[in-house]
């Protein structure tokens, strides 16, 4: 069985890339080279919006799956509709569990779950192109499966609400340091948090199942923390007390400035979210989370605290905090 990933060197793709090839796939990566390739696993170098250039390297070629792992908008999807239409068997598209409904009318999400999200344009994006994507199945019989991760991780750097543009390192920073740590909200609402290798098997499962053609799929663990939960197991995994400051989301959305958090916040992480994954289970019953979220998290901690070069500083971000801290403080003292 041949598969061609698109990208395949990501957060969530890795460990994917590395699970279908354990399970006998041969395996080719479309990318543009800017990463080392996994040992055993066949290459393309091209960039994929180079439409002309991609048509000429498959121009031989014929996948079971391809694996469209950096697709955004529409148009990114109407090109791999004409690259790959007689090309492929199956077309797996990684959407967003940040299209859903927003805000939510049930905590609980399926995947009949309306797509609208009136906060974020990266999530927009995501429904435009599966719209376009179902429309093809609909009219041209085009093999599309759509999958809709959710908040994924790969234990390298534990999952945040908030962060700036360098990264989470900073988050870790405030706690050691003992500096107030922004929860958004009071912390109370939940979240889910999925390593990246146990997306995997739910993912590896869908590839060349015939019954995934035409359907769409959210992957996530069934366990659900609050976000007071996150931090407090953060800090106690670096040894210190968590001097948690809790501000409304509006109020972050409305101040952040260089940051997208109207977004990521009221369009994805302030919404309480709880994942039924029976779709996912019924085509793939080896579907099982076996890393629970603090472990998970723990894990990435300790992955921070022992590689150096994951520590990059973001001053602008720890600035940002200061000033929000600050304001919050002088309207407690206003009264």
């Amino acid at each position: 069985m041949k598969a061609l990933f698109i990208g395949g060197t990501g957060t969530i793709s890795t460990d994917v890339v590395a699970l279908a090839q354990q399970r006998g796939w041969e395996i080719t990566l479309l990318n543009r080279g800017s990463k080392k390739m996994p040992e055993g696993i066949h290459s393309i170098i091209a960039d994929i919006n180079d439409e002309e250039a991609v048509a000429k390297a498959i121009a031989l070629e014929h996948y079971d799956v391809v694996a469209q792992f950096i697709g955004y908008t529409a148009e990114d999807v109407k090109r791999d509709i004409r690259l790959f239409q007689n090309k492929t068997r199956q077309y797996i598209f990684i959407s967003s569990a940040s299209a859903y409904q927003k805000p939510l009318t049930d905590y609980r999400i399926t995947e009949s779950t309306p797509l609208v999200n009136p906060y974020w344009q990266y999530s927009r994006n995501k429904i435009e192109a599966e719209e376009v994507l179902m429309s093809a199945y609909r009219t041209s019989g085009f093999p599309v499966t759509i999958v809709r991760p959710s908040h994924t991780y790969n234990g390298t750097k534990p999952p945040v609400a908030v962060h700036g543009n360098k990264g989470n390192w900073q988050i870790l920073k405030r706690i050691l340091d003992g500096k107030p740590v922004i929860i958004p909200g009071d912390g109370s609402s939940l979240w889910t948090l999925t390593h990246s290798k146990d997306f995997a098997k739910g993912y590896v499962g869908l590839m060349a199942n015939p019954h995934a053609i035409g359907n769409a799929f959210h992957i996530t663990t069934d366990e659900s923390m609050t976000w007071n939960q996150i931090y407090q197991t953060i800090a106690d995994a670096l040894g210190k007390p968590l001097n948690a400051l809790h501000v409304a989301s509006d109020f972050l959305a409305k101040h952040s400035e260089h940051y997208d958090f109207r977004g990521e916040l009221l369009g994805d992480k302030a919404a309480t979210v709880v994942f039924d994954n029976s779709k996912i289970k019924r085509l793939v019953p080896d579907f099982i989370c076996h890393i629970s979220m603090a472990d998970g998290l723990r894990q990435a901690v300790h992955y921070m605290l022992s590689h150096p070069e994951t520590q990059t500083p973001d001053p602008e971000f720890d600035s940002w905090c200061d000033r929000i801290a600050n304001a919050i403080s002088a309207a407690d003292k206003a009264f």
